[in-house]
């Protein structure tokens, strides 16, 4: 069966294999698609890690502000 899905191999620790296995059995879900929605909600939270940097890096005295309208214009 052909698949549009990008695959990779990884190597899991047990103790990393065994909290998998845990969690997908708990909400009653294979450990791959656990293991799929896992990486998604840490990369969501990377992303916001980096955005927050770049807003902080840009709250300064004297900066600059834009109306809501218009930056959403």
């Amino acid at each position: 069966m052909l698949t549009t899905k990008k695959r990779i191999n990884i190597s899991l620790s047990k103790d990393l294999d065994n909290i998998l296995a845990r969690l997908a059995k708990r909400d009653e879900m294979p450990q791959a698609s656990k293991a799929v929605f896992l990486l998604r909600l840490a990369i969501e939270q990377e992303e916001d890690s980096i955005f927050n940097q770049i807003a902080e890096s840009r709250d300064k005295r004297g900066a600059k502000f834009i109306r809501n309208k218009k930056a959403w214009a």
